[in-house]
């Protein structure tokens, strides 16, 4: 007599609810998703109150006409768009403040950058030792502060006790001291002088950790198929090259345009030759030298605006690498 064989119970396994795909439900999901942002949060946290709100600050400042009266009272006297207006059609602006600053930036930048590839170059072919003590030499001006750096340029060339103005004495070249800060062409050469200084050793260190890398297999088959250095240079090592020069360009031109100390600094930068304002010392001279620190604020503003729109291209730029 057969008997019926009853079906099998059901496994625990089998009675638990199937599995989300990956093996994680949602809410496990949305934690995994979460967890860089709960990360970051104490950083950005302490970013949005260090330096997102000043900047909301000045942005409500520049849509005031703002100064000591309303220091004083604790009154808004809110004018709109009155200060961009003003700025945007003062002729100072558009004739001096803007090419000096866009002018200097770009003279600024091209100099660094060959005067910091030219060392790197130079470093590359010394051995391990003398890299070391000359990278170590030349980083000093990199550390040197730059209120520190601007004095001693300062000081070279005074007009009493300058050593450039005795050194052109002892030559004949000058009769007489020249004082070299009340030329616009002259100011902005010491300052030249000064911002390369200081930024040429970050260049140098960044091309010759880029020189490195290069292929020396390539450079010696290049050189014996005859190959000067100069073509070596440009069909070879540049284009290998050319991600970090990107990189240090934008970033010189970042720094560059926001030049300030090594201005207001000088004599005559703090407002006292108005020739040789650039944007962020016209900002500060408007704000403290003159108390119109709402007009001062719309001029940080459109600084700010200006540094933001080569911050993006930058990002865009190292996001454009990543993916390649």
């Amino acid at each position: 007599m057969s008997m019926v064989q009853a079906p099998p119970l059901a496994t625990e396994a089998e009675n638990s609810p199937a599995p989300v795909a990956g093996g994680r439900n949602r809410k496990g999901l949305s934690l995994v998703a979460a967890r860089p942002w709960l990360l970051l949060a104490p950083g950005l946290t302490i970013l949005a109150v260090l330096m997102l709100w000043p900047l909301v600050q000045v942005f409500i400042y520049s849509l005031q006409d703002y100064g000591l009266r309303e220091i004083n009272t604790g009154e808004n006297n809110w004018i709109g768009l009155g200060n961009y207006v003003e700025a945007l059609s003062d002729p100072m602006l558009w004739t001096v403040v803007l090419p000096n600053t866009v002018g200097f930036a770009a003279v600024a930048v091209f100099v660094t950058v060959a005067v910091g590839t030219l060392v790197a170059l130079l470093l590359a072919r010394l051995s391990t030792v003398w890299r070391t003590v000359v990278s170590s030499c030349i980083m000093i001006a990199w550390a040197m502060p730059a209120v520190t750096g601007t004095y001693v340029w300062t000081f070279i060339f005074d007009a009493d006790r300058g050593i450039f103005n005795a050194v052109l004495k002892d030559l004949g070249l000058i009769d007489q001291s020249v004082n070299w800060f009340t030329n616009q062409w002259s100011f902005y050469a010491i300052v030249l002088l000064n911002v390369v200084h200081h930024g040429f050793p970050f260049v140098a260190i960044t091309v010759l950790a880029g020189l490195l890398g290069v292929s020396k297999e390539m450079l010696e088959a290049a050189a014996i198929d005859g190959a000067n250095a100069w073509t070596r240079f440009w069909r070879i090592t540049f284009p290998t090259l050319r991600p970090v020069f990107a990189v240090v360009i934008i970033l010189s031109t970042i720094w560059d345009f926001k030049v300030f100390a090594q201005v207001y600094l000088m004599p005559g930068g703090s407002g006292g030759n108005r020739s040789v304002l650039n944007l962020g010392v016209w900002s500060y001279v408007e704000s403290f030298g003159q108390n119109r620190y709402g007009f001062g604020a719309a001029l940080a503003v459109l600084l700010t605006l200006v540094l933001i729109g080569i911050t993006i291209v930058y990002i865009r730029f190292l996001m454009k690498e990543d993916e390649l």
